[in-house]
């Protein structure tokens, strides 16, 4: 089963590229029934992570290359390993019995990790970039740590705010849902932090290892992704000073709403109104120069990203599921059966097969019980008010 990283890849050389489907296919190697698949597709059916590329042979003497490569540092450019003379001596010296080519796509990922990379000061339109922050806000006359993410157009200075209870998967994948309606468009590229939320882990050549939503995301909207080196917070300069300034300009004094709904409207009001803004050093206004970021922006897809976490669960003997300390009832006649969960920013809707058999409202407290089994009809009564319900 190929992974959702390449068919983002060849769904953004058809669909921003331009390819042919036959140019696709020569690209990545792939037959042409596959490419029509993946442009199908924006998620392989049934995907499940992969492990990483294993290398038995190479692995034991891997310490012995990058000691190598660490040792040419301090010696002249003209008289340092080419991955040959590694591979020449890794035979030799230590009796490697693998082939050159494992050699050869080592030393290269890891010379190309040792290249440090620079964001341009330069911004063209269409790019994004995006970064969390926190603020104090009361939410029903209750005292609540906001999150809120800031998705920032450098070109133009353009930036949308929208703020949830929890940095969590669902609010950043919603987050980017609700900034892509704002702007009308998609990024044709964003630059992030190495944040949990996009990057599962960081590899010893300097590769990110995606998280599987985030992988999700990009291959729906088609952006390209960029990350920022660890501890280096001026690679995205434009979107950290977008944040302080959400919090000192949107936030004080504290917001107080009587629904997270109402803080958001209020904040896509500001974010609107600065468009008439003109920055200092700048002739147009924010929403002038929002005009050639908006020509550059990719087309949004049919539908948004389905922004939920998705677990798969049992029923308990006592028809309750549990998800984040919290537990949700269900219909009796579900009991011990395994169910899909599906946590949104405001609700948690729990399906078995194809059926929807609940719906709640989302609790981010601890250690609450649902007080009694309900069906799917009932569930949805619940929720009633609920701004943008799932069915």
């Amino acid at each position: 089963m190929y992974r959702v990283e390449l068919y983002a890849q060849v769904r953004r050389s058809v669909f921003v590229e331009g390819l042919s489907e036959r140019e696709a296919a020569r690209r990545f190697g792939l037959a042409r029934e596959t490419v029509r698949k993946m442009l199908r597709y924006a998620t392989p059916p049934g995907y499940r992570r992969q492990k990483p590329v294993r290398r038995p042979k190479l692995g034991p003497f891997t310490g012995v290359i990058d000691q190598i490569l660490n040792d040419d540092r301090d010696r002249p450019r003209k008289q340092r390993h080419t991955a040959q003379r590694i591979y020449d001596r890794l035979r030799d010296e230590y009796g490697f019995t693998g082939g050159y080519g494992s050699v050869k796509e080592y030393v290269r990922e890891k010379k190309l990790a040792g290249q440090e990379m620079f964001v341009p000061l330069a911004h063209p339109p269409g790019d994004a970039q995006a970064d969390f922050g926190e603020a104090l806000v009361v939410i029903n006359g209750v005292q609540r740590k906001a999150h809120y993410l800031v998705v920032d157009l450098p070109h133009s200075d353009d930036a949308f705010v929208k703020a949830f209870p929890a940095e969590t998967t669902e609010a950043f994948c919603e987050g980017h849902n609700a900034a892509f309606r704002y702007f009308g468009g998609v990024p044709r590229s964003i630059v992030y932090d190495n944040t949990k939320l996009a990057v599962a882990k960081i590899l010893g050549n300097g590769t990110r290892q995606r998280t599987r939503v985030f992988s999700e995301l990009q291959s729906h909207y088609l952006f390209a992704d960029r990350f920022g080196r660890p501890g280096k917070g001026n690679d995205k300069g434009k979107v950290e000073g977008l944040v302080g300034y959400a919090r000192r300009n949107f936030m004080v004094p504290i917001p107080r709403f009587s629904s997270w709904e109402e803080l958001n409207a209020d904040l896509e009001r500001k974010c609107s109104e600065r468009r008439g803004r003109r920055l200092r050093r700048h002739k147009e206004t924010i929403a002038e120069r929002f005009e050639r970021d908006r020509q550059a922006l990719l087309p949004l897809p049919p539908t948004p990203y389905d922004a939920c976490d998705k677990r798969t669960t049992r029923v308990t003997s006592l028809s309750l599921v549990r998800y984040r300390l919290n537990d949700y009832s269900v219909p009796t006649r579900y009991g011990h059966r395994e169910v899909l969960l599906k946590a949104y920013v405001d609700e948690v809707v729990i399906c078995c097969g194809s059926e929807e058999i609940a719906r709640y409202l989302r609790s981010y407290e601890r250690e609450e019980s649902s007080a009694q089994a309900v069906d799917a009809t009932q569930a949805l009564n619940l929720s009633a008010g609920v701004s943008n319900p799932r069915v």
